[in-house]
């Protein structure tokens, strides 16, 4: 029925076109061209219409989840101190200890066993009755001989290729046996060094205590951009430890409230966030700062090594009114176990609570007001206070300016002896230092080490920490160490931040080798 219908349709439309003239069909042609131009139009623009609604979409969407990131950073920093309330900040040292993990022995191939040879595949088939009739039967005991020699020589064969697989496997087995008792050496190792910082830590002895507080510290997960970086110093007398925090600068605060999108411009504007609304938010920050070390130093010490916590928050950065590196302190408390762990922090205002503390607070730290600390660092750690002496005319001590360079070499190569490295290379410095590549035994935080000790005058440029990482990388080393009879600018240190790389000033190098080498010596760069 259907092909029925088309065939008709077909010869009504064939007379219609027999009954249209040439003019008549030129117009209809006409007219069908412009119909699909202009539907050609309207698709176009429905298509840019389309384009440009898709656009708009996407960039709004990009605008939103600028606001969405932004809204993040505050939640971040508005629960500085109420995320770490959540986590046991207790290292439990045992924790710490591993087991051999051993490999599955697999000799592969050498643990099967050689096929032996079957009679079944040398024997020769049996004559039939026919066969014996015409002889066949001497000729089958020849055949049988033969298989019975080729059986032998197989099986001799056999015993020979399965004794040399035993052996071999035997060869495999001890030297599987000797990898397993190799990582249980390791392990042991690894485990001694545990129990002997454990017990370290269980008499109270300074460095044990500055480390295990310092793996607490560096436990504890901050935003990417928080720098991280402290300094511990024990009084085991008073069981006062003493903090020096770096705090982030006023920058971690975004400076952008909100993000806008102009649709007639086709331009995202941005919205500046209010100079009080910085100020208060970079207060909160730092004001969280203080209260959640004090809490995760209190929490992780189950055996009451400590009894009084002093925190100081610092800033390194460069001052805005005069372009020079400062290091002001933001933020002083000191508080005892008792009246700390008293408060419920999960309910405090951080503010009042820090003014119940009785702690001192920047008025305006993000222009770097400084307070004056309630017990400044260098007072309790004798590392880092610069060696002074008024009579510096009568002074005995060797000054490490004037020592040569065969002098200076041995003496750092026998300080870093006497702290455990084993020195394995040195070379001169084009600048007058040494670099030393050295290794560290210990199981734990050990591998291998760059020095580069470096005699400076003035402070020292970040491209030599720079150059330091590098080396570092170059090497495959697992930490680098730069000493200078200088200083370090607050770029230097916001460089290493996070990387294994420590550095050691001059003050620090002179107690340093009082304290280990046994040398007293002074830091003179001006003598003649």
């Amino acid at each position: 029925m259907g092909q029925m219908q088309r065939a008709h349709a077909q010869q009504v439309h064939a007379r219609q076109r027999a009954s249209t003239t040439p003019y008549q069909q030129h117009q209809q042609m006409l007219w069908e061209a412009e119909h699909a131009r202009r539907a050609a139009e309207r698709a176009a623009e429905a298509d840019e219409r389309e384009r440009r609604r898709l656009y708009v979409e996407a960039r709004t969407a990009r605008v939103r989840a600028a606001n969405a990131n932004l809204q993040s950073q505050l939640d971040e920093l508005d629960n500085l101190l109420r995320t770490t309330l959540a986590i046991d900040d207790h290292i439990d040292l045992q924790r710490l200890k591993k087991q051999a993990d051993y490999p599955e022995f697999t000799p592969g191939e050498l643990g099967m066993p050689l096929r032996a040879p079957d009679w079944r595949r040398f024997a020769p088939p049996e004559p039939n009755a026919i066969g014996k009739m015409f002889g066949g039967e001497g000729r089958y005991q020849q055949l049988l001989t033969e298989a019975e020699q080729a059986f032998e020589k197989a099986k001799a064969k056999h015993a020979a290729g399965e004794a040399a697989r035993q052996q071999r496997l035997a060869q495999a087995r001890r030297k599987y046996d000797q990898h397993c008792q190799q990582l249980d050496a390791q392990v042991s190792s690894h485990n001694d060094e545990i129990d002997r910082f454990g017990a370290a830590l269980a008499a109270a002895e300074p460095n044990a205590v500055v480390k295990y507080f310092g793996l607490v510290l560096g436990n504890s997960v901050y935003p990417e951009d928080f720098p991280q970086r402290y300094r511990l110093a024990y009084v085991p007398d008073s069981r006062l430890i003493v903090v020096e925090y770096l705090l982030p600068t006023v920058a971690v605060v975004p400076k952008v409230r909100e993000y806008r999108y102009d649709k007639a411009g086709d331009e995202v504007q941005t919205v500046a966030r209010p100079a009080d609304e910085v100020q208060r938010r970079y207060a909160d920050v730092i004001t969280q700062v203080a209260l959640r070390t004090v809490h995760e130093l209190f929490e992780a010490d189950r055996t009451r090594l400590v009894e009084t916590i002093v925190f100081n928050g610092i800033v390194e950065t460069t001052h805005p009114g005069t372009g020079q590196a400062v290091r002001p302190c933001l933020v002083t408390l000191r508080t005892s176990r008792d009246a700390f762990t008293a408060i419920n922090l999960a309910k405090v205002d951080p503010a009042a609570c820090l003014r119940h503390l009785r702690a001192t607070l920047s008025s305006r730290p993000e222009e770097l007001v400084p307070v004056h600390p309630v017990l400044e660092f260098d007072v309790v750690d004798k590392r880092f206070v610069d060696e002074v002496d008024v009579l510096a005319d009568l002074d005995q001590r060797p000054n490490l300016h004037k020592l040569s360079r065969t002098e200076f070499e041995d003496l750092i190569r026998n300080l870093f002896g006497r702290l455990g490295l084993e020195i394995r290379t040195t070379r001169a410095a084009p600048d007058g230092g040494i670099d030393c590549v050295a290794f560290d035994p210990r199981p734990i935080f050990g591998g291998k080490v760059v020095i580069q000790a470096r005699r400076h005058r003035g402070t020292m440029d970040v491209s030599a920490v720079r150059d330091l990482f590098g080396t570092v990388l170059g090497e495959g080393a697992t930490k680098g160490i730069l000493v200078t009879t200088s200083g370090y600018g607050p770029d230097s240190f916001e460089f290493a931040s996070g990387k294994p790389l420590e550095l050691i000033d001059g003050s620090n190098l002179l107690h340093l080798l009082a304290e280990h080498a046994e040398v007293r010596a002074r830091i003179d760069p001006n003598e003649r």
